[in-house]
């Protein structure tokens, strides 16, 4: 499923082609332009918005939607291959809890979709502030084909999960209309006891064009300011050291970076196992 907010252009670019061989939700938050429109003549479902009601309510819309016992939550700037998309369920089938493939950039260069820990300082780092780009160099992480790592949280232009695991935690958080609100799903679901894995064996292309990247105040940039305040709101031992976080967060802590074991050819590993959700707020 794909949130659009005037994206018509960027549909026709990248979701053009072949019969689609999924079933494809758009939720349109209310676009000036003719995204809706777009979307169905490219074989969309759409549901229009008669407002904008920011990217994790749209996409809670659309969960409640959904039919498949799979969920792929994909950008409109996204190029998806449809094969990846079996990768994708077998991972989730062996594994369970979220997954993403790993985005490159529109040059073919990967893009770090997967972070670790969100500390205040590793933020700064991931904007070039030095020194703490040296110090939390490990933060921005990507996976090689023939590797899966686990992460403490995945960009939300490409994440994947089975329908039930993403109904059971809640879906989204509508506290953040947009930005931060793929760091907290992906710290709700380990809480839950579900990892979240970068897969490289499936490499899309994203053409991110990040509004924030500017050093120029702009809307974008309030926006993510106020997404900040309510995610360290709730999350208020990312802006200290490691060992409170650790201890909040073992399941992740104990995992991230690591590599995500392959079950056996013959599927008698079976999933791995995960640590019951940990104690605490």
């Amino acid at each position: 499923m794909t949130v659009t907010y005037n994206s018509a252009d960027t549909l026709r670019r990248c979701w053009h082609g072949e019969t689609k061989p999924y079933e494809w939700i758009i939720v349109d938050n209310c676009s000036a332009d003719d995204s809706a429109t777009v979307a169905e003549e490219l074989g969309a479902r759409v549901i229009r918005l008669p407002e904008n009601v920011g990217f994790a309510r749209a996409n809670n819309v659309a969960l409640r939607e959904v039919a498949g016992e799979y969920i792929l939550f994909a950008n409109p700037d996204l190029e998806i291959r449809p094969d990846g998309l079996d990768v994708l369920r077998r991972h989730l089938d062996a594994h369970g809890g979220l997954v993403a493939p790993q985005l490159l950039s529109s040059d073919g260069v990967p893009q770090a979709n997967g972070r670790g820990f969100p500390y205040a300082t590793a933020k700064l780092g991931n904007r070039k502030v030095w020194p703490l780009s040296r110090l939390h160099a490990s933060y921005r992480m990507v996976a090689e084909p023939g590797e899966a790592r686990y992460v403490a949280w995945v960009m939300g232009a490409a994440v994947a999960g089975r329908t039930a695991d993403v109904s059971e935690l809640g879906g989204w958080n509508e506290r953040f209309f947009l930005y931060y609100e793929d760091h907290e799903l992906g710290l709700r679901a380990w809480r839950h006891g579900l990892p979240v894995t970068l897969l490289g064996d499936v490499r899309w292309i994203h053409h991110w064009g990040r509004a924030t990247n500017s050093f120029r105040w702009s809307k974008a940039h309030t926006l993510e300011l106020r997404s900040a305040r309510t995610f360290f709101g709730l999350f208020p031992e990312f802006l200290v050291g490691l060992p409170p976080a650790a201890r909040r967060h073992r399941q992740a802590a104990r995992l991230i970076g690591s590599p995500v074991p392959r079950p056996a050819a013959n599927g008698a590993d079976g999933p791995v196992p995960v640590p019951g959700p940990a104690t605490g707020a």
